[in-house]
């Protein structure tokens, strides 16, 4: 069983960075891919990049790509989610969720999720 708590969002304006966090509590947190997803107002969850359990490699959507970048602290049970050069089209609740041994861009594939954190870009 993980727990997943997520934090760090706000109101920022375009162009500002911002960095989310996600606590996993439970053990064997190296074992778990982790992904973050966001879902805005009317949309589907969608998305936005994950990390390896093994080697920490990282995937990217297009749209977040040379933008964000997802890191993970093992001994802290800790993944991080950086975001630069924010857009107001990147306002969403952003969730971060974990897969045991294998990464996905699909949200089904995930078995823990956190509850989210707001996220908002203002123009």
């Amino acid at each position: 069983q993980v727990q997943l708590v997520e934090s760090g969002g706000g109101l920022v304006q375009a162009g500002d960075s911002l960095t989310l966090s996600c606590a996993a509590s439970g053990r064997s947190f190296s074992r778990y891919a982790m992904g973050w997803f966001r879902q805005a107002p009317g949309k589907e969850r969608e998305f936005v990049g994950t990390i390896s359990w093994s080697s920490g490699s990282t995937n990217y959507a297009n749209s977040v790509k040379d933008r964000f970048t997802i890191s993970r602290d093992n001994a802290k049970n800790t993944v991080y989610l950086q975001m630069n050069s924010l857009k107001p089209e990147d306002t969403a609740v952003y969730y971060c969720a974990a897969r045991y041994r294998s990464d996905g861009s699909s949200p089904n594939e995930y078995d823990y999720w956190g509850q989210g954190t707001q996220v908002t870009v203002s123009s």
